[in-house]
């Protein structure tokens, strides 16, 4: 892997305004606030609370956040949009309502596509342009730092380059932080991003980011192209919550960029709070953790095939990409037909049960029968105690019969 031209890389946490765009997602303001705690203790750079003026729920969040939360480690944004078609940008309410929100960075959108400007604003090209370098001058002029998320730029990248290019050209003149590269439709491949990524950086001296969505299934690997290609920001939510099939997932693309790319992204010392943090969000936006989820899932670091077991048992790193305790989570052993000798000793090691050799070769002829016959032990620990303590000779009395009488009535009708 060639050396990534950043060391350290922005993450920037939508969790709270594209996350809750997520079927079945639907969360109340002390959900809210709560979300903003738990990222907060991960060190995430920026929390994006929402929309202010979208809706009442979102109005009550920014005025409670304001003296409700405390951060420590993230900075906090309010989300928006330019002005509109042909608006003068100090009777814009959206505008307003960004300054309103009282925080020190705001992030607005535009249009980046001349698809979407022609037939979605039915505006001219210039227009488009200048709806963009007029919010960005406006709001940086009342203080603010501004980041330009660039809505279908890939897309209108591919379709039109000069006029993407123009947008972003003019974000920056007009005093743009950051300009966020944004796969809208999330229908971009890897070397789609890595290559407008590094043809922006190269065309721009503004810090470059990306946001990316997932209907690929490559919102990860796109961010971290992404990355590679210079982008020092990467826009996505915990777990890859978002609209249709989901953002790119922070989650992995932390402990992707700081276990294996060697670049910074949040403190060092919160990499063991990912697991926590990924299940305890998981809980509030009330959507059961998949088990598979990379890094974080309870499945991610459990092993079922005997060979395996047998390996990591001798050396952990055998069978394991990274050390499960390095993000909070740990290694899992699971007992069923395709166990051997290695994970039935390491059970019984871990319960607390000497079983000589013999003994253990049968245990396991046993319970390769009886998964066989329909049951299933990976669930059922307290069975494979049990079938364990009795092949090595243990039986428990659960009681003692003293006495017992029988009392029998029949009622004729």
């Amino acid at each position: 892997m060639p050396t990534p031209p950043v060391k350290s890389v922005e993450i920037y946490d939508t969790t709270l305004r594209d996350g809750s765009q997520l079927e079945g997602i639907s969360l109340t303001v002390e959900d809210k606030l709560r979300i903003a705690e738990q990222l907060d203790l991960l060190g995430v750079h920026f929390i994006e609370g929402g929309w202010p003026g979208a809706n009442p729920k979102d109005d009550e969040f920014f005025q409670r956040a304001k003296n409700e939360l405390k951060l420590k480690q993230s900075e906090f944004v309010a989300f928006g949009s330019t002005r509109r078609v042909k608006g003068k940008v100090d009777q814009d309410q959206t505008l307003a309502n960004l300054i309103g929100a009282d925080t020190s960075i705001v992030c607005i959108v535009g249009k980046c596509w001349d698809y979407h400007v022609t037939e979605a604003l039915q505006t001219s090209l210039e227009e488009g342009i200048a709806m963009v370098s007029d919010s960005v001058e406006y709001l940086v002029s009342h203080g603010k730092r501004v980041f330009f998320d660039a809505e279908h730029f890939f897309d209108g990248y591919k379709n039109n380059p000069e006029f993407s290019l123009r947008v972003l050209e003019a974000a920056s003149i007009a005093g743009a932080e950051r300009l966020i590269l944004c796969d809208t439709n999330g229908g971009s491949l890897p070397q789609d991003v890595s290559d407008a990524v590094s043809s922006v950086a190269g065309h721009l001296d503004t810090g470059i980011g990306v946001h990316l969505h997932n209907d690929t299934g490559c919102g990860v690997a796109n961010a971290l192209a992404g990355v590679m290609a210079g982008a020092v920001q990467v826009q996505g939510t915990i777990n890859g919550y978002g609209e249709r099939t989901g953002n790119c997932d922070l989650v992995s693309i932390i402990a992707n960029l700081s276990l294996k790319m060697g670049i910074e992204t949040i403190p060092s010392q919160n990499l063991d709070l990912l697991t926590s943090v990924s299940h305890h969000i998981a809980e509030l936006v009330n959507i059961t953790l998949n088990p598979q989820q990379p890094y974080t899932g309870s499945s991610a670091f459990a092993h079922k095939a005997g060979l395996h077991v047998s390996a990591i048992s001798k050396r952990p790193d055998a069978y394991e990409h990274v050390s499960p305790e390095s993000i909070g989570n740990g290694t899992r052993f699971l007992v069923s037909e395709m166990a051997g000798r290695s994970t039935l000793e390491l059970k019984a090691k871990e319960i607390g049960i000497d079983i000589d050799g013999k003994i253990l070769g049968d245990v396991v002829e046993v319970l390769k029968k009886l998964e066989y016959e329909g049951y299933h032990f990976e669930v059922a620990d307290a069975s494979l105690e049990l079938l364990m303590r009795g092949a090595s000779g243990w039986s428990q009395d659960f009681f003692n019969l003293k006495k017992f009488s029988v009392d029998m009535n029949h009622v004729g009708s």
